[in-house]
């Protein structure tokens, strides 16, 4: 994981001073070449500084720089907060030898409190010369807040017999409820495209990945997901079977990092993915797994190895989605649970007992009503995420 590159990018990530505990806080992704860019921002309606200048610069499609601060979110931080967000951009490009408008920013950690500009704009210069081919896994480092594991995909594929790569990074473990990223994520790629194309691309695999995860059902106010394009590999999109190509690896690496960020949600020990299938549409079995997944009772029991099906099917029942609970069929893994809306008895729940003892499983609901589909992935509701999030500001 430690030697993952992207051809045309450099990476890097050190100790500010941001942090008390002297662990990693600043980081940078710069690209040798201009890139062609796209992202998506949060929709909660209180947004960081660090969004609302990205959101100004982004309209533009090219981008140099992305440069990454954890342990202050700059948010709710007023005026002077954008100006600090507008600082950092100024210190990363001076160093960089680049505009202004060609970095982007993000900030992530705690809500409210003055934004330590000072060290960030002292601290660029060792960032800017350490940072080199293989510092993915050290800028991966510098953007975690109470994330447990490093978060790093890489894949490639071909185009015309051109090699491409695709490298993504994340951090997320807590504040994780679908509603456009709801973390933060900056992916790279080789591949030569222009930035409508990204958005699109861009928009599809974050509807697939980071908007059917959840662990606590909130959205951040600093949530992004950055796509940047450098054209280094050679290879271009230039028709629709290479955009599905393209399509098909980022839809992967994104959906890697999702399940990722679920599965290292704070607390957490289960990666449980709620699948509703033969819903009356798409769009209402999406409702249906999105309130089971979020319930706090299907979480809490998939905590304490409960087989408690009928906390599954009442939150189902109340999603805004039709349902006929006669004709509900539940499955963990391959065993039923629930036939037409009841339970099948003591040795299906022995059975499905085991099958909670696992790390990971699936829990299927089968309507019978249509054709429609969908999957979130959630985890469960323990001790842990309570005394995490009781006393993060010390």
């Amino acid at each position: 994981m430690k030697n993952i590159i992207c051809p045309g990018f450099i990476a890097g990530g050190i100790a500010s001073g941001i942090k008390k505990n002297g662990k990693h806080d600043l980081g940078l992704i710069y690209t040798i070449k201009e890139a062609s860019v796209a992202g998506v921002f949060t929709k909660n309606k209180v947004k960081a500084a660090p969004v609302i200048l990205d959101m100004q610069r982004i309209p533009s499609g090219i981008c140099k720089a992305v440069v990454v601060n954890s342990g202050n979110a700059n948010c709710c931080t007023g005026e002077k907060g954008f100006k600090d967000a507008v600082k950092m951009s100024h210190a990363a490009a001076s160093m960089l030898d680049i505009s202004d408008d060609m970095v982007l920013v993000s900030s992530t950690g705690v809500i409210g409190e003055p934004f330590p500009v000072e060290k960030i704009i002292n601290a660029m210069p060792d960032l800017v010369k350490s940072s080199n081919v293989n510092g993915f896994y050290n800028f991966a480092k510098a953007i975690m807040t109470t994330d447990k594991v490093v978060k790093i995909v890489s894949k490639k594929e071909t185009i015309d017999n051109k090699t491409f790569t695709i490298t993504g990074v994340a951090k997320g473990s807590g504040m994780i409820r679908p509603d456009m990223a709801t973390m933060l994520c900056f992916v790279c790629t080789d591949v030569k495209a222009d930035s409508d194309m990204l958005k699109h691309s861009l928009l599809v695999a974050n509807e697939k990945s980071f908007n059917v995860i959840t662990v606590d059902g909130d959205t951040s106010t600093n949530d992004m997901v950055i796509l940047m394009a450098n054209g280094e590999s050679g290879a271009s999109i230039s028709n629709a079977s290479d955009k599905k190509k393209f399509q098909t690896v980022l839809d992967d690496v994104l959906l890697s990092l999702a399940k990722m960020v679920v599965k290292d949600g704070e607390g957490a020990n289960k990666l449980v993915e709620v699948e509703v299938k033969n819903a009356v549409s798409d769009k209402q079995a999406r409702q249906i797994a999105d309130t089971v997944a979020n319930s706090n009772l299907v979480k809490t029991a998939i905590f304490g190895e409960d087989a408690n099906w009928g906390r599954i099917l009442a939150a189902a029942g109340r999603a805004e989605a039709l349902i006929e609970p006669y004709k509900t069929d539940i499955y963990f893994d391959n065993i039923l649970m629930v036939k037409n809306g009841q339970g099948c008895g003591a040795l299906a729940e022995e059975k499905v007992s085991r099958i909670l003892k696992k790390t990971e499983y699936k829990i299927i609901i089968d309507l019978h009503m249509g054709q429609g589909s969908a999957s979130y992935y959630t985890c469960d509701f323990s001790f842990e995420y309570v005394k995490i999030n009781a006393d993060y500001r010390s």
